[in-house]
């Protein structure tokens, strides 16, 4: 068993987690991280991505991340995230007509701003599918 530490995922609108956990592992602009207790300080930007949090049974909880940050420290990680929502309150339908809006935002812009919104946006909607299959 390992040594659990605090964990606090935020977002503009709610608090998502507040508790303890023995790992998280989450997805930085350098690849998948799992932290653990006495992790080494560690700042990181998140790209749209499931967040995995350890729980008491051995399970993982999954959220969606939709960009955002981590911070960890020896005994506390902190995830500041744009959005997030757990795997089991994600409205299937909406992401699926999120997505084919984006796709076909993408088919219309061929760069500038719009394109890398539709981008960002497909990102998210897709990220959200992917884990509302890993509940």
């Amino acid at each position: 068993m390992g040594v659990p530490f605090k964990v606090k995922v935020i977002t503009p609108d709610k608090t998502l987690f507040d508790g303890e956990t023995e790992q998280i592992i989450v997805r930085s602009t350098e690849g998948d991280v799992g932290i653990l207790a006495n992790h080494i300080s560690y700042v990181s930007s998140i790209p749209s991505s499931p967040l995995k949090i350890k729980q008491s049974d051995g399970t993982y909880k999954v959220a969606a991340i939709s960009g955002g940050m981590i911070k960890t420290s020896k005994d506390k990680t902190t995830i500041i995230a744009t959005a997030a929502e757990w795997a089991d309150e994600i409205d299937v339908d909406w992401a699926k007509r999120s997505e084919e809006d984006a796709r076909n935002r993408l088919k219309i812009h061929n760069g500038g701003l719009e394109f890398e919104r539709a981008t960002l946006k497909l990102q998210r909607a897709l990220n959200r599918l992917s884990v509302a299959q890993m509940k």
